[in-house]
């Protein structure tokens, strides 16, 4: 049936208003995580919670653990409760503890508020990204994911120069606290002006209201849904994640899961120990917190403009370069070099961990179908949080077994190889076409033709 699309020009918005939405809650949740990282030398220096290096470790990997719960309740509920009540659960959820967390009492309490905080944290990610994946323009999607998600690092940033100016003079405490004001600022103008996504309402059978919000946000419905994802009154809907488990995605899932795991640890194992690791190298305090601030800064350079390339010549040869550069950047840090060059490295080493992460997320979000999405990178990330929770893990116990500073960054090297021989191993897409064939067409044909669906 053909649904009407013509609507008076006075209804229609941009999708910025999404995009800002999705970059201001992962500022937070970038700011939430990175934190930790900041207040490591502090906490580990507190006398009343006499905490050693493996105790820090565990505890940085709490949040994670949360975030691995919520990112994998988020694929299990997205079909039934969309995406719009899932973010704003979310914000309200993370918001709330983060305000709690500087009323601990002690460290059990102080790491259980961090767990909770990951549960809501873990809900934001995949659906930010689904959200600005399907409001952006078909062929900016990667660089508008990468934009978005550079909010990451803008809160990695902001929790690094907080530290940095705050922790001499004030209590640890005052830095979580910040964390609390999505739930005064942010959740009331989400409530208000995010919409609903575009592919859930049609596929529970409200197809007009679908056909509208795409009108409404300058976006080409059929872009977004496809015939076969609509319901047809004869059958249940197979869910996401059994679509996900088929034949012709499987081993996508797996692939994008195992990327996502060597990503995260990336992201979480340097964040959480590099101003301690930089310490232990001989740098001061501010110094070595500066090196938190020069990894984020590296993050948003580098992802924005590897988006930029990906939405040209594809985003899979992005993401095995970029995890690439993160082990010769990882693996040079290691040595005795000057300062300067140190700083160059990690600011390199931060497009290539966190940066990657990013490129990941909007890998995995293009390579599906859009109905697809959000349980894919949820599936993805919450397997991938294992890779997180790993990653402040192994830093604590190298640290605490003596080994030298240098094992953590090879160990961190090591991690980035085998995320680019993942990333060239996941499959390229097969057009519907072929796969009810059973043919396949050449790679070269398949790449133009995917080349021209995100143009």
């Amino acid at each position: 049936m053909t649904r009407s699309t013509s609507h008076p020009p006075q209804h229609r918005r941009g999708g910025a208003v999404v995009f800002l939405l999705c970059f201001v809650t992962i500022v937070f949740d970038g700011y939430d995580l990175v934190v930790y990282g900041s207040t490591v030398p502090t906490l580990m220096a507190y006398e009343p919670w006499d905490l050693d290096s493996a105790e820090a470790g565990f505890i940085g990997s709490f949040a994670l653990v949360g975030m691995l719960i919520g990112s994998m309740t988020v694929g299990l509920i997205t079909d039934r409760f969309g995406r719009r009540r899932i973010m704003l659960w979310s914000i309200a959820w993370f918001s709330t503890c983060m305000l709690l967390t500087p009323l601990a009492p002690n460290e059990h309490i102080f790491g259980a508020l961090r767990f909770l905080t990951g549960i809501g944290l873990g809900g934001v990610v995949p659906t930010c990204v689904a959200l600005t994946i399907e409001f952006a323009p078909k062929g900016r999607r990667n660089l508008a994911n990468a934009v978005m998600f550079s909010g990451y690092s803008v809160g990695g940033v902001g929790a690094a120069v907080l530290a940095i100016a705050l922790l001499p003079e004030v209590d640890f405490r005052v830095l979580y606290a910040v964390g609390a004001l999505p739930l005064i600022t942010l959740l009331p103008i989400a409530y208000r002006y995010l919409p609903e996504s575009i592919s859930y309402l049609a596929r529970t059978g409200k197809e007009d209201l679908a056909v509208d919000t795409a009108h409404r946000y300058g976006l080409v419905y059929g872009d977004i849904v496809t015939t076969d994802q609509l319901p047809d009154g004869s059958a249940q809907p197979q869910s996401s994640m059994r679509q996900l488990l088929s034949p012709r995605w499987r081993r996508s899932t797996v692939l994008f899961a195992a990327a996502n795991f060597c990503g995260l640890l990336l992201v979480y194992g340097l964040n959480t120990w590099l101003p301690q690791i930089m310490r232990s190298a001989g740098f001061a305090l501010g110094s070595s917190l500066a090196f938190l601030l020069v990894l984020n800064l590296g993050a948003i350079v580098g992802a924005i403009s590897a988006s930029y390339i990906a939405d040209r010549v594809g985003v899979q040869k992005v993401v095995i370069a970029s995890f690439s550069i993160a082990f010769v950047a990882i693996f040079l840090i290691s040595l005795n070099l000057p300062a300067g060059l140190l700083f160059l490295l990690v600011a390199v080493a931060g497009f290539g961990s966190v940066g990657t992460q990013i490129l990941v997320g909007g890998f995995c979000a293009t390579h599906y179908p859009q109905h697809l999405t959000a349980t894919a990178l949820a599936s993805s990330l919450a397997v991938g949080r294992i890779g997180a929770i790993c990653g402040p893990i192994l830093g604590g116990m190298i640290a605490s077994w003596m080994l030298g500073y240098q094992v953590n960054f090879y160990v961190f090297a090591t991690v980035a190889v085998l995320g680019a021989v993942v990333a060239a191993s996941v499959p390229r897409q097969m057009s519907d076409a072929a796969i009810t064939s059973g043919t396949e067409k050449p790679p070269a044909r398949v790449d133009a033709e995917l080349v021209r669906d995100d143009q």
